[in-house]
């Protein structure tokens, strides 16, 4: 007798790991491309000059690096394809930015900002905004009929910038309405904004989202250095300006100069044997006989009164040779291709450059590259006008709307504004469209050009429309760029993490060490208690993990260190799937069947029991991924790819590599015990439920011991994820006392509660402080910093800050909700689903009681430890670990009860206590070697881990050993005590009757 397996299986294991070689193919090139940049920036002696380094992948950015079968790739599309690592594996920066909707209201109500019940009731929902997961709309409402009783809401917002929107008689309902669209506006573009800043910036793969039903933005910065710079660019208000651009007539002969400049410094250069150094001057020709050619073009001219033009001639091609290696016609500019961008950067930064250009005259690029056939990019440059002051014609602050518009069939922009910009812009255009060519206007935010359309004649109402070559994305955008200018929208930082390299490269040290010992245990344990039955688990492992990052690199997500934790997490769960498995098939093989029977009927009844387990595990993964943010995402992220792999390598591959063995014209004998597995927990027979009121106690007073020791400690040891604050993980070169730091620093945290202890090693420490966390600005963490840097040099120690992190009390108070909701939320999706597959509510009930039992026991250990001077933190990873407890425990509580109902359909007159006991005796062996397996991973992870996963890994150690437990003596059980109950019940109604 034959197994039999499905062979799309087959082609399935095939095509996914062909696609995981192929993604994860672009790791390896771009691991090469970095070495090959250290080489070409290191020294004789080997050491790195970084800059220079930066300076080789930026040359190499836009060049092929790669071909396969036929396909060339750029360095550029490695970067975006490859496995990316988090911030805190690569180090860099975390930021989460919160728009302020105070500001919004007040723009909004113009000439009344400064009316005083306007601005009570602004700073009180402000102040309640804390404390409060209610729109920061709503909370002004109340708050303003609380000030002003009676009042509406138009007497402050109906104004001539919200005309259309708000009248007089408008309800208070109605300008509700309108200012949660304009806060969700402003944010969109602040949004917008953020992302064309960041993109300027020069960050690899950064990743910057908008949190869903907050006011706030997420960015992932790797390999930021300057934070400093960082916080200017996030936190700067957008510059919306209107400038004219110089003509071809007007900056053709400065350019001829330039020509002509060059070609004498070139000569000059070359007589002396001498170079610029900057490479700059070999962009001049010897032949200056060839000079700029004229670059004029007449511009298209079709429509006349309220419309600008923003077509495009092509420029012509005779350009002068000088120039032609940097700059190049586009359009009716010039342009230079995007990595040459730098060359031009620093010619114009010249003083004797500038020198030979009118003091008004700025270049500035286009927002937008152009994108060839060839794949190159290339970005046009703008000579614009400014006044003798530096200020432009007109800026933003006089926009009143804009929106999109399709005049024509085309897509485009109408723009209004107030009576003061009306009356300007009919200066400007009047004077624009009245020059011989007519003019453009660069329509430019932070020094960027979105357009530069061309008038056609005077605008005199301030009413205008902005037509061209757009998509209707392009005319979104563009609306949101001009509406930018109308409302102030000011960022602050509520969020702050800076991870340095240093301390990125030994994450990965301690990630990757702790992964590799898990799996070597792992292994070398199943294949002596599973034999040759555990060379096959083993297999499937390694295409576990291998699946994983494959997947992972395919779905482009970050691998970070709490996902190297679910990686770990994830082993743990393959090799469950396994041993269920292996154990059914003992079952059958112990009952005489062959092995072609057994392995049929071991993956058979095994099956369900892995599904629901996973299912389970899966929903608490999905919530993580929902509701969780930073490494609580990046953890779920990994748990939800691994618990679909661990399930399909382990029912099926495991399957296939099975069946082929036996199969075989010779079959290869296939045991699953060795000496020591083999008698190991045979005939085991123990009176689980009869312990169960002794069990009750031990849980219980365990329990309440920790809620005594949260009282003695003045509650719990809350980390700056939950309670806001600020901390710095502060290496020395030396070892150092903890208490010594902290005696030093406290003067200048002006006695401010703070903490510090040993973090990792003992020259390192990590200090915690509540030091000025009400105040969220800049200054406040440059000052925060400032102060411990003063306390720390009184040790005359040098030392370095390895990373830093700051959640404000608003942010703070947001987390801490999130987790407790995300929570709940597991704990009544698994009874729902509990209930759901087994149909008994009495399952449903002792699988929330047990799984409610493995976090209190959590935490109340974590109490107890803290009681004793062992300090761990309740933070998000904490939170995190439970969650993972909640999925480990109730993973074992599905396997047990899907034998209670199997034995329960085999013998349904049996008692209940006896087939309780009988399943538990039955899947005994299951648990231990599961609870063991998982186990060895946690406890690597908790030794080798590094002192970011320590208290994630005690959790889970702790948890692990709970869930087990309380699956035996508190799920099972209480389906014993619920059912009893409900059957005295039904007798006292009776013996009533």
């Amino acid at each position: 007798m034959k197994v039999q397996y499905k062979w799309g299986i087959v082609a399935l294991t095939v095509l996914v790991s062909l696609l995981s070689i192929y993604f994860l193919s672009f790791s390896f090139i771009s691991g090469n491309v970095q070495k090959q940049a250290i080489e070409a920036a290191s020294d004789a002696s080997g050491n790195v000059d970084f800059a220079k380094k930066q300076r080789y992948l930026d040359s190499i950015w836009k060049e092929p690096v790669f071909n396969f079968l036929g396909k060339e790739y750029t360095y550029e599309e490695i970067k975006k394809n490859e496995l990316q690592l988090g911030l805190d594996l690569l180090g860099g920066m975390h930021v989460v930015l919160e728009v302020s909707p105070n500001e919004i209201m007040k723009g909004m109500a113009g000439k009344n900002a400064n009316d005083s019940k306007f601005l009570a009731a602004l700073s009180q929902a402000e102040a309640k905004q804390s404390a409060s997961q209610a729109k920061f709309s709503n909370l002004f409402y109340t708050e303003f009929q609380a000030v002003s009783p009676g009042d509406k809401l138009s007497r402050i917002f109906a104004n001539t910038a919200n005309r259309g929107k708000i009248e007089f008689n408008s309800t208070d309902e109605q300008v509700l309405k309108v200012l949660d669209e304009e806060i969700d506006g402003a944010i969109d573009r602040s949004f917008n904004i953020l992302r064309t800043r960041i993109d300027k910036f020069g960050v690899v793969q950064p990743n910057i989202q908008r949190l869903k039903g907050s006011n706030r933005i997420q960015l992932e910065l790797p390999g930021v250095d300057n934070p400093a710079r960082v916080r200017k660019l996030l936190q700067g208000v957008a510059q919306l300006e209107f400038l004219e651009v110089w003509g071809v007539d007007e900056f053709n002969p400065y350019f001829i100069k330039l020509n002509d400049y060059l070609v004498q410094e070139e000569k000059l250069n070359k007589s002396k044997g001498t170079s610029t150094g900057s490479d700059l001057s070999a962009l001049a020709s010897s032949d200056s006989s060839k000079a700029t050619s004229d670059l004029e073009a007449q511009l298209a001219s079709k429509d006349t009164s309220n419309k600008v033009d923003a077509k495009k001639d092509s420029l012509p091609s005779n350009q002068s040779a000088t120039l032609a290696s940097l700059f190049v016609p586009l359009g009716n500019n010039l342009g230079a291709n995007v990595k040459d961008t730098a060359k031009v950067n620093a010619l114009f930064r010249r003083e004797d450059i500038r020198a030979l250009f009118p003091s008004n005259m700025k270049f500035l690029w286009d927002v937008k590259a152009l994108v060839t056939t060839d794949k190159k990019e290339y970005l046009a440059i703008y000579p614009v006008k400014k006044g003798r002051d530096g200020k432009a014609l007109l800026t933003g602050e006089v926009i009143t709307d804009a929106q999109p518009s399709f005049e024509g069939g085309s897509p485009g922009v109408s723009m209004s504004m107030n009576a003061t910009g009306a009356q300007k812009w009919r200066k400007i255009t009047a004077d624009a469209s009245s020059r011989e060519p007519k003019r453009n206007i660069a329509i430019v935010l932070d020094n960027y050009v979105y357009s530069a359309p061309t008038v056609q004649g005077e605008i005199p109402n301030g009413n205008s429309s902005i037509s061209g070559s757009f998509t209707v994305d392009e005319a979104k955008d563009l609306a949101n760029i001009l509406k930018a200018g109308k409302l102030p929208a000011p960022t602050r930082i509520v969020e702050e993490a800076i991870v340095g390299p240093t301390l990125g490269q030994e994450a990965i040290s301690q990630g990757l060490m702790s992964t590799l010992a898990g799996i070597v245990l792992v292994v070398i344990f199943m294949v002596m208690y599973y034999n040759k039955g555990g060379l096959v688990a083993n297999l499937a492992l390694i295409f576990n993990l291998f699946f994983i990052m494959g997947v992972m690199a395919q779905l482009n997500s970050v691998l970070t260190l709490p996902g190297i934790a679910g990686i770990v997490l994830t082993i743990g769960m393959a090799v469950d799937a396994n041993v269920l498995i292996f154990e059914r098939i003992r079952e059958e093989l112990n009952k005489g069947k062959t092995y072609a029977q057994a392995i049929h009927e071991g993956f058979d009844k095994a099956f369900w029991s892995i599904f629901d387990a996973n299912v389970t595990t899966l929903l608490v993964g999905v919530i993580l991924l929902y509701l969780g943010s930073g490494p609580v995402k990046g953890f779920a992220i990994t748990l939800i790819i691994g618990i679909f792999c661990s399930f399909f390598t382990a029912v099926y591959i495991t399957k296939v590599v099975l069946a082929w063995l036996f199969n075989r014209q010779k079959p290869i004998e296939l045991p699953f015990s060795t000496g020591i597995s083999k008698n190991l927990f045979a005939n085991f027979n123990y009176d689980f439920i009869g312990k169960r009121k002794v069990a009750y106690v031990i849980s219980s007073s365990i329990i309440v011991l920790g809620i005594v020791c949260t009282f003695i400690n003045g509650g719990l040891n809350l980390g700056v994820d939950f309670k806001g604050g600020r901390y710095y993980v502060v290496r020395f070169q030396d070892p150092i006392v903890a208490s010594d730091i902290r005696a030093a620093v406290l003067p200048s945290f002006k006695e401010a509660g703070t903490e510090v202890k040993t973090f990792g090693s003992n020259n390192q420490v990590k200090i915690t402080t509540s030091y000025l966390i009400e105040q969220e600005s800049t200054e406040s963490d440059n000052q925060v910093r400032a102060a411990m840097e003063e306390g720390l040099k009184k040790f005359n120690k040098p030392f370095e800050i390895m990373s830093s992190s700051k959640v404000g009390a608003t942010i703070a108070d947001d987390i801490m909700w999130t987790s407790l909701y995300s929570m709940l939320l597991a704990l009544v999706g698994i009874f729902i689903y509990v209930i759901f597959r087994f149909k008994n509510r009495e399952f449903g009930f002792g699988s929330i009681v047990a799984l409610f039992h493995d976090a209190m026991v959590v935490i109340a250990l974590f109490s107890i430890l803290n009681t004793f001077g062992i300090s761990f933190e309740i933070d998000q990873v904490f939170i995190a670990a439970i969650l993972s407890i909640i999925g480990y425990s109730i993973n074992d509580t599905v396997v047990i009860y899907d034998r209670i109902r199997e034995v329960r359909e085999e013998q349904p007159d049996l008692d209940l206590e006896i087939a309780l006991n009988q399943s538990l005796n039955f899947t005994f062996s299951r648990t231990i070697m599961t609870s063991f397996t998982v186990l060895l991973v946690v406890v690597i992870l908790l030794v080798f881990g590094g002192e970011v996963l320590r208290g994630f890994s005690l959790a889970m150690l702790v948890g692990v050993i709970s869930g087990s437990y309380s699956t035996i003596y508190i799920a099972v059980p209480i389906v014993l005590d619920f059912n009893s109950s409900k059957k005295k019940e039904v007798l006292e109604a009776k013996t009533i009757a």
